[in-house]
């Protein structure tokens, strides 16, 4: 089947040893809040510059393999007048772009919340794939409260992943499955731990009633982390913790795990990767990384919206990818920072 092709193309193409993906699909209302850190105005105009920076930093290829893209972004030019996903493959950098519609209140379930898009997705997602996407991302988000999540919500937004994954690879994308147990609030490690154990099998189990390939899926989850409001964790605990719950939910036949960052600090989320990485011992999938902030945030405040400041800002994009890509082989030191 043609579908099947394009999928195990796109696999290919992104699933490499120490290369991974790169969040850049923020929301209208997630990028002004990151340029008004730096005193920069959110338009049309600046995020192109910004995203234009981004898939045009030299070597960034080496280390990373896709990028999701906002929906605005698939239809903008880089700098050298290039639409951005042909500017990304370029560099072997294959597009993808975010399709869920953002999250609201689960109905009748207090605390809970479920991510609105399915309607109309199979259409957009021929759309997106004219524009140059080759796979496609989806989040549902789950807070940790004292009746939070529930085992409502946990089946519920499971249901809406697999839904969604079925849909794009019908259509020839590779759906990354992002499932996100928020790291806010109070709660203590093993508590993020059962959760999102709880949240994953559930999703692979939807999956499978869906009849979702999995080896032609990529799955985005969080680390195991302390809530925010408890402390923060050593790298060997994180490490410890994650690879437990992983072997517990993850079937064998995905190729990779990459890890969101989640509100981590860039240094923060690249030493969990790498001692995940160390602690490793023979896991059948990759273990790597779809970050944003964590990858972003350094290159932003170089760059603070302007032009004469994009080749250093891509400087230190560059050097926050090759620091992920030590870590992906556990060969990250902070020395290195």
């Amino acid at each position: 089947m043609q579908y099947l092709t394009e999928l195990e193309a796109t696999i290919n193409d992104m699933v490499h040893p120490g290369r991974g993906i790169l969040a850049a699909d923020e929301s209208s209302p997630t990028i002004a809040k990151r340029f008004k850190v730096i005193n920069t105005e959110s338009t049309e105009k600046t995020r192109r510059a910004w995203r234009s920076l981004l898939v045009t930093t030299p070597g960034l290829g080496e280390y990373i393999s896709g990028i999701i893209l906002f929906e605005e972004t698939l239809c903008q030019k880089a700098d050298d007048s290039i639409m951005v996903p042909q500017a990304a493959w370029a560099q072997k950098i294959v597009s993808g772009i975010k399709v869920d519609k953002g999250k609201i209140p689960l109905a009748l379930s207090p605390g809970d919340l479920i991510t609105e898009g399915l309607d109309g997705l199979a259409e957009r997602l021929r759309d997106y794939k004219q524009q140059g996407a080759r796979f496609a991302k989806w989040r549902e988000v789950y807070s940790i409260e004292q009746h939070v999540p529930s085992q409502h919500a946990i089946e519920a937004n499971a249901e809406v992943l697999a839904r969604y994954a079925a849909v794009c690879q019908q259509e020839g994308l590779v759906p990354i499955v992002e499932p996100e147990v928020l790291m806010d609030g109070e709660h203590d490690i093993d508590r993020h731990a059962a959760a999102t154990e709880a949240v994953q099998q559930a999703v692979f189990s939807a999956l499978h009633r869906h009849h979702v390939i999995l080896e032609l899926m990529i799955l985005k989850p969080n680390m195991i982390l302390p809530g925010k409001s408890c402390r923060q964790a050593e790298p060997d605990e994180v490490a410890t913790a994650t690879l437990k719950t992983l072997r517990h939910t993850v079937p064998v036949a995905v190729p990779s795990i990459n890890f969101l960052s989640g509100g981590q600090e860039p240094e923060e989320a690249t030493a969990n990767l790498n001692a995940i990485n160390q602690q490793s011992t023979d896991e059948p999938w990759q273990l790597s990384i779809s970050f944003g902030r964590a990858l972003q945030q350094t290159a932003l405040q170089v760059w603070l919206g302007k032009p004469e400041n994009v080749t250093d800002a891509q400087k230190a994009l560059l050097k926050r990818a090759y620091l992920n890509h030590k870590a992906m082989q556990g060969q990250y030191q902070t020395s290195m920072e």
